[in-house]
């Protein structure tokens, strides 16, 4: 089969919405793609550990301090499903890991800001895993089978971070006045982040009609934004708190809430490295991969011994 021929019967099972499996064939530009995709996606998991770790040892109750646990607990577990997920693609996690800490490859730019008190787990919770949620969610119908089936398990549980950061933030707002400021202010700080998270506009998105057409994405940056947009702005009514953003107001023409500019100054500052946290979360990364490579080594050597074992036990 000539080149042109095996990519017309690639982009056909793409169109028929066929799953394209690691021993399909398929095109270099495809591949690296979803290399770059899901190795990205995999480092925002495992560095977004970080600003909620920052407060395990602060949470206000045991209650608070187990959930929270679990929920990075969870986020190291996203990661791992997701490297896996890429090594089908016949890349390796150590280069992978090495893109991440040289600073070659990126991150989600929202783990650069820091998490200055407790309602910044609120926060988190309902805007930003609110914002993974509606990106990851029409992941799981993604072309490609491993990266699809990673995104079934990984969308279950960002549902439940959700939820929590949510009701972190309902207490609060029903707390005491100091309770309901810290509620507000966390808010008003991790919103338009939240918004930057689904890129840059569609007119300025390089890899989205390529994306699209290869069905590894289903919506545009501006639909995903739209929707996140449309929904929080009813979500905040429960909270009693405001969005900040004087040009929210609903535009019964379109059907959807209008909404102010966004600063993607800020935002490519943050992607490039400039943002509060880059330096501190890169730093941090790199010394938990050193100080943890004895455990690494033990691993391997446990499983080496144990293939011994079993070739012996064979034989």
């Amino acid at each position: 089969m000539t080149s042109a021929a095996a990519e017309r019967n690639f982009q056909d099972k793409v169109d028929q919405d066929i799953r394209i499996e690691p021993k399909d064939w398929m095109p270099e530009a495809y591949r690296k793609t979803l290399v770059r995709q899901m190795s990205q996606h995999a480092h925002s998991e495992i560095v977004g550990m970080l600003p909620e770790a920052n407060w395990i040892t602060r949470a206000p109750s045991l209650r608070r301090k187990a959930t929270l646990i679990a929920k990075v607990q969870d986020e190291a577990g996203h990661g791992l499903y997701l490297y896996a997920a890429a090594e089908t693609l016949g890349t390796s996690r150590d280069e992978m890991i090495d893109q991440l800490h040289s600073g070659k490859a990126k991150y989600s730019s929202i783990f650069n800001y820091p998490t200055l008190t407790w309602a910044d787990m609120g926060a988190i919770g309902w805007l930003v895993d609110g914002a993974a949620i509606m990106n990851q969610v029409p992941l799981c119908r993604a072309s490609y089978g491993p990266y699809a089936r990673a995104m079934v398990r990984i969308c279950k549980e960002e549902s439940f971070h959700q939820r929590q950061g949510f009701e972190i933030l309902l207490v609060l707002s029903r707390g005491s006045a100091g309770q309901r400021r810290m509620c507000q202010d966390a808010i008003d700080r991790w919103w338009w982040p939240s918004v930057m998270m689904f890129g840059p506009n569609d007119d300025a998105s390089p890899n989205t009609a390529q994306s699209m057409q290869w069905k590894i994405k289903r919506f545009t940056n501006d639909e995903l934004r739209q929707r996140f947009i449309d929904i929080c702005a009813e979500q905040i009514k429960l909270l009693g708190m405001t969005l900040p953003d004087d040009r929210l107001v609903w535009n019964e023409e379109r059907g959807h809430y209008d909404f102010g500019p966004i600063d993607w100054e800020e935002f490519r500052n943050v992607l490039n490295g400039h943002g509060p946290c880059n330096k501190e979360r890169i730093e941090a990364r790199v010394q938990a991969h050193v100080e943890g490579a004895w455990v690494r080594e033990a691993a391997l050597a446990h499983a080496r011994k144990n293939s011994v074992l079993k070739t012996e036990e064979a034989a």
